[in-house]
């Protein structure tokens, strides 16, 4: 399985990003999805979920309002669309994943994850 995640950059507070995750290996319509991001000196911090078929969805209390995840099944391919970025979103964006039944509910938990991706760094500049 892999997971190549990119889109990251430096950018001005208030800017907008678009971080996509394509995956292979994975049957991917069986899988949620996660975003997590991981500071300097800091935990890796959950952002944002998304199950199987991308009805349902969930976020950090940082992200909401501004983040939106969303996946294309047949693209394999989940992405994080990051708006109103501040200095506190600097980080390293890393995707998960993990196969799931139906009624598994999302989980904000990084060790519930099975698959990782490398990461795309955000850096941003005030």
């Amino acid at each position: 399985v892999q997971l190549q995640a990119s889109g990251g950059g430096s950018v001005q507070v208030g800017d907008s990003l678009r971080l996509s995750c394509a995956a292979s290996g994975l049957t991917f319509s069986r899988s949620a999805l996660g975003w997590f991001r991981q500071a300097p000196g800091k935990e890796r911090e959950f952002v944002a979920a998304i199950s199987r078929s991308g009805r349902t969805t969930s976020y950090a209390d940082s992200a909401k309002g501004r983040f939106t995840i969303s996946r294309d099944n047949g693209k394999k391919t989940v992405y994080l669309q990051l708006n109103s970025l501040t200095p506190e979103d600097t980080a390293k964006y890393y995707c998960a994943a993990v196969p799931t039944i139906l009624t598994t509910p999302l989980s904000t938990t990084p060790t519930d994850y099975h698959y990782w991706g490398q990461g795309t760094l955000v850096t941003v500049s005030s």
